[in-house]
């Protein structure tokens, strides 16, 4: 363990140019954080109703990984936000992603245009299941099959 502590410790002149790096401060809901605009930038909203969000991505050269292929950490990000957006309430805090499960089935390569579905499956108190498919909209091939599990604030019945 002392070793790990170690080997992430930032020694003084390190800590000394890392607190002088000028940090913007991200405003949410205003504007996209480096985040939002590396992971998401391209995603499109086709279609949204009460439990189901439907979504376009053209895979960028951006997210692929050596081979070539969209980055199965970029598909588990795809399943994480399409999934979340599927049970928010607005007005109310984004939930807390408890678990996923994901079966990478298929690959993408850049330019293909992917359709991303997401499904509410249920919800108790406050701990909620979705469903997330990610096909080749081209193909109709299933790339991934993500089961995202979860939990936040209720909507208030007053």
């Amino acid at each position: 363990m002392e070793k790990v502590k170690e080997f992430l410790e930032v020694d003084k002149e390190e800590a000394e140019r890392l607190s002088g790096l000028p940090v913007p401060p991200h405003r949410p809901g205003f504007e996209c954080s480096f985040y939002e605009d590396f992971a998401l930038r391209g995603i499109r909203v086709d279609r949204v109703e009460p439990g189901f969000v439907s979504c376009t991505f053209k895979v960028p050269p951006r997210l692929t990984d050596k081979s070539g292929n969209l980055a199965t950490g970029a598909i588990a990000n795809l399943v994480d936000e399409v999934g979340g957006a599927v049970v928010h309430v607005e007005g109310l805090p984004m939930n807390v992603s408890v678990d996923m499960s994901i079966s990478f089935l298929g690959t993408a390569k850049p330019n293909d245009e992917l359709e991303i579905t997401s499904k509410a499956l249920g919800q108790r108190g406050g701990y909620k299941g979705t469903i997330v498919l990610v096909r080749n909209k081209e193909t109709g091939e299933l790339i991934a099959e993500g089961r995202h599990s979860l939990f936040g604030r209720q909507a208030s019945k007053m």
